[in-house]
Order: C-alpha cells, then structure tokens, then sequence
C-alpha cells in the first residue's frame, strides 16, 4: 500500500510539472530576472501546481480505495481530521495561485492565512494535546488551544514561504519533513494518516528534478500549500509538533530572527528582502547546491533525532542546540555584513 501510494503521487507530480512549465509562460505567471532571484530567464511560477495534484489527487484516491472497501475504512476521527487537511490545502492553493496572478501585496496572504487557520480548527486540526517536558501530557484549555493553532499554521505557512528562496530547497525540505511524518505517523500506529505526508513527500521529490538548481519551474504560491499541509499533518498524533520543530527548526530560528531584526530595523517584518539565512551563505560565497545540501543534511539530522530520541528532555536539548547554533550563525553572519558594508 505504501510504496504503491507513494509511486501514485511521484508520477502525477512528474507528469504534472512540464504541463505547469507551459501554462506558467502561456499566460505569463513568471518571474523574470533581477531583484532576489538570480536566475537568467523567465520561469514559470506555476509549479504549485505538480504539488498540489501529487498530494491532494492522491489524497482523494486514498478516501476512494477506503470507502470503496479496497482498504481499511478510514475512522470518522481520521476521516475529519484528513477532510480538513484536503479542504485547507485547495483553498490555500487557489489563493496562491491568485497571488501567482496578481501579485498581492503581503496584508491579503495574512487574511488567507488566517482563514485556512480557522478552517483547520473547524475540523479539530488543533494544538491541545501535548507531552511538555517536566509537566507530561498536558491538555491545553481553548484559549491557549485556538489562538496557538493560528500561530502554528501561519506561521509554518510562512516559514516554508520564506524558506522558498534557492532552488529546490523548501520542495526538499518538506520532503524530508513529510517522509519523517509519515514514518512517526506509522510507528504510533496511524496507518491511513501515514500515507498523507507519505504522499506529500513524493509530491515534492516529483517536482524537485525541476525546481533543483538550476530550475526550470518555481512553486510559487505552492509554497503556502506546503506550509499548511506541513503544519496540520504536524499536528494530527501527540509528539509529532516535537519532529516538526526539530526537522524545521533551522527555517524557523530564521523566520524568528528576521521577524525581530525586520521590525527594529524597518518596522515591517513582511518586507522581502536578502537577509534570509540562505542568502547570507549565498553572499559569503557557497553556492545554491552547497547550500541547498547543507539544509537537507541538517533537518534530515535533526528530524531523525526527533525519531530516535524518547526522552523528553533530550529532544528539548537537542531543540537547544539546533536553536542555538543557527540563532549564532545568523549573528555572525549579521556582524560580517555590517563590517563589509
């Protein structure tokens, strides 16, 4: 069944993905070069697409081959859980595909985000219950529950936005991200959950040979359907927020720090710019593939620790460590700016 669901998603992806190529330079939903991008033609921004009938087709195939009886019927706890996951990730693909076309300012995305955060709620997509360390497993009353589900899904959302700078490295990251999910997923006994991010995972590895540098095809706003997909996946079985924190930890120490330097510098933390961690490497001489490699190494590190690592304490350390050692690799390449400048 795995392997199976797995080929299914790899193949529409990568028959999808050419077609993305061509509808992106047909009706001109591209981006040219200068600015950020470094990249010497016009490349489709559509590649979101690839990704989005990868993981949602196969998604729908998986509730088929359920109630038809093909395999295990799908609980109705799961099932409202995966309807959420499914419904959330259309609609915040069609707005990115409006923003791929009209080029919206950062305020309306905010909206979006927000929106599909609600939706996730509606269908019990929640952050309540946890295993902290110290106190075990906690249940969080609703007004931590809800207002912390906005944060986690947002903010994942533009984690893996942001994160969407170098070629191939947000559809690699969340590969990785998705493999591990779907392995946490499966050791906790969640069979049928498992195949979603399973399904993510090839999603983004049968349009990473296009994306991968130098790319032939951008995500686009298929960035924020990665988010979203990344954020509630995370939070479908206890402990697997700990694998999101540990396998995304770096994008989102980056995220964090940009946040904070944006606002005392420029008073507004949505403004793109070249301050990203990925940049700096790019600036201090690495190039896209050294870079790009380095990520895939580190969270493919960090989220198998948070597979191997029982004790609570130690994950929260190696959580340590990892923040730690980006939060000073972004100072220091900070200072090294500034004494260039």
């Amino acid at each position: 069944m795995y392997p199976f669901i797995f080929m299914i998603a790899l193949i529409i992806s990568l028959s999808v993905t050419p077609l993305s190529i061509k509808l992106g330079r047909r009706w001109q939903i591209t981006d040219r070069p200068g600015g950020r991008r470094q990249h010497h033609a016009e490349i489709s921004r559509l590649g979101g697409l690839a990704i989005f009938a990868g993981f949602v087709g196969t998604g729908l195939l998986i509730f088929a081959f359920s109630a038809l009886g093909i395999w295990s019927p799908i609980g109705a706890e799961d099932h409202k859980l995966l309807t959420g996951v499914l419904l959330g990730s259309c609609l915040i693909f069609a707005f990115g595909l409006w923003d791929d076309y009209k080029q919206l300012p950062s305020w309306p995305q905010f909206v979006a985000q927000f929106g599909v955060a609600l939706v996730a709620i509606a269908f019990d997509i929640i952050v309540e219950r946890v295993t902290l360390p110290f106190f075990g497993y906690t249940i969080f009353p609703g007004w931590i529950t809800y207002p912390l589900t906005i944060f986690w899904v947002v903010g994942m959302i533009n984690t893996v936005n942001w994160l969407d700078g170098l070629d191939g490295l947000a559809a690699g990251v969340a590969a990785i991200a998705g493999l591990l999910f779907s392995i946490h997923a499966y050791s906790l006994g969640q069979t049928i959950v498992a195949l979603f991010p399973l399904a993510l995972a090839a999603a983004c590895l049968g349009f990473l040979p296009f994306n991968f540098h130098p790319a032939r095809v951008f995500m686009g706003g298929g960035s924020m359907l990665l988010g979203f997909a990344l954020a509630s996946l995370s939070i479908l079985a206890p402990a697997k927020v700990a694998t999101a924190l540990l396998v995304l930890g770096i994008p989102i120490v980056d995220v964090a720090w940009l946040t904070i330097q944006r606002w005392r510098q420029q008073g507004n933390p949505a403004k793109a710019g070249r301050d990203h961690l990925h940049y700096r490497l790019l600036d201090l001489g690495l190039s896209q593939r050294q870079i790009v490699l380095l990520y895939y190494a580190f969270c493919a590190t960090f989220g198998i620790l948070a597979l191997i690592i029982e004790v609570r304490l130690f994950k929260l350390i190696a959580m340590g460590v990892m923040g730690s050692l980006t939060l000073f690799l972004l100072w220091w390449l900070s200072r090294t700016k500034r004494e260039h400048d």
